[in-house]
């Protein structure tokens, strides 16, 4: 596959421009937040934004109707959110949040931070497409049902197995090795990607790329390839970290936080994970202080319970953010949500269309508000698009 518009990807120094004005996308390599940072992207949110942050399916934060986009780069830049101006897009790297603290075979935050810097020092990396995705997995499977493009995932304390387009290659490398391997691997791609703008945006849509990086590589398969899941459970609720703390799994309906509550968790002076599944970690809390903070954040709006309807939906921008949506999405999946029509269990195989206020669907669902399906998580969803005639629901 060839493209033929360049990677439009947003950033901080490079706005998108939708339906209700400029938005910013502000990467954060393995999803740590330290308190001053989430403090200032509230801040920002409340003082050039629209006053939410929003949270993305690759644990970044978005900020929509940017009022001062010089204002926001000093802000962020300030506060270390800005570390690279010639490779700010390119910074897409997840980890698995609970790494080092529950379980996973090995801490892999200092991997991703390394990946984060190897990245930064490599001039010709900042040509990668802003949609390349790294994922670094502890071995416990989460972020690499993500598909990435280069990842390692752990299957043992010292041993990682080497990601190619969402699969694993059966290559094996030492922690010591993996960031340089990962880092190959991006030239590697950047080689078969070709120059310009009109190239490829992922290394899946290239034929054989997967085959022809390993061979670049120059290394040898060590271990048969290892079977990745397609979904797992996300960490929510109360979550007993091996050091004796705690850490707390929040749900973010429809991954929109609002500032005041971001202020409120960066008042906790804990570190924050942002997840690719659009909630937050926040982490090494004592016991008294994490069950204040479930009192204090839940009738906020924040979900501590596993079992809540809002950890099935997901949903593009919809109306008014996106033009191109045929309706409000959004809204019309919180009414869903409220009035007890989004079910727990399995879907039926249906494929049917009806108005807003008759959709009714159980497990996992995206709502979209055109045929594009933007946000579409990996694994089985069933889809929720929006047509002129009400909604059609497709369950597979």
């Amino acid at each position: 596959m060839t493209r033929s518009t360049p990677d439009s990807c947003p950033g901080v120094l490079r706005l998108h421009q939708a339906a209700d004005g400029p938005l910013a996308r502000i990467r954060v390599p393995g999803g740590r937040l330290a308190p001053e940072q989430l403090q200032a992207l509230a801040d920002a949110a409340r003082d050039l934004g629209n006053g939410a942050l929003e949270l993305t399916s690759r644990g970044n934060v978005q900020l929509r109707q940017v009022r001062d986009a010089a204002a926001l780069a000093d802000r962020l830049g300030a506060a270390g959110l800005l570390p690279s101006r010639t490779h700010e897009r390119v910074r897409n790297i997840v980890a698995s949040p609970l790494s080092g603290r529950v379980g996973g075979w090995a801490d892999v935050h200092g991997l991703a931070a390394d990946l984060d810097a190897g990245l930064r020092a490599d001039p010709r990396l900042a040509d990668l497409p802003g949609r390349v995705l790294f994922t670094v997995d502890d071995g416990r499977g989460d972020v690499s049902t993500l598909r990435g493009d280069i990842g390692i995932q752990a299957v043992a304390a010292d041993e990682f197995a080497v990601l190619l387009a969402g699969a694993d290659t059966g290559l094996r490398v030492s922690a010591r090795e993996a960031v340089e391997v990962m880092l190959d691997a991006a030239r590697g791609f950047l080689d078969l990607r070709g120059t310009g703008d009109d190239g490829q945006w992922r290394l899946h849509e290239i034929p054989g790329g997967a085959e022809r990086v390993v061979e670049a590589l120059d290394r040898s398969p060590a271990g048969a390839p290892l079977e990745l899941g397609a979904a797992h459970d996300l960490p929510i609720g109360w979550l007993d970290q091996d050091n004796g703390l705690v850490s707390l799994g929040a749900g973010v309906p429809l991954g929109t936080l609002p500032a005041r509550t971001a202020e409120f968790l960066a008042a906790v002076e804990r570190p924050v994970f942002v997840t690719p599944w659009r909630s937050l970690v926040i982490t090494d809390l004592d016991e008294g202080p994490a069950e204040t903070v479930v009192r204090v954040l839940a009738p906020m709006g924040l979900i501590f319970d596993a079992q809540s309807p809002w950890l099935q939906v997901s949903a593009c921008a919809g109306r008014p953010g996106c033009a191109k949506s045929r309706t409000d999405v959004r809204a019309d999946l919180a009414a869903a949500v409220e009035s007890d029509r989004v079910r727990s269990g399995t879907p039926e195989p249906a494929r049917i269309v009806v108005p807003a206020e008759d959709v009714t669907v159980a497990g996992r669902q995206h709502w979209s508000g055109c045929e594009r399906r933007c946000g579409r998580p990996t694994g089985p969803v069933t889809d929720v698009v929006a047509t002129p005639d009400g909604y059609r629901v497709d369950t597979h």
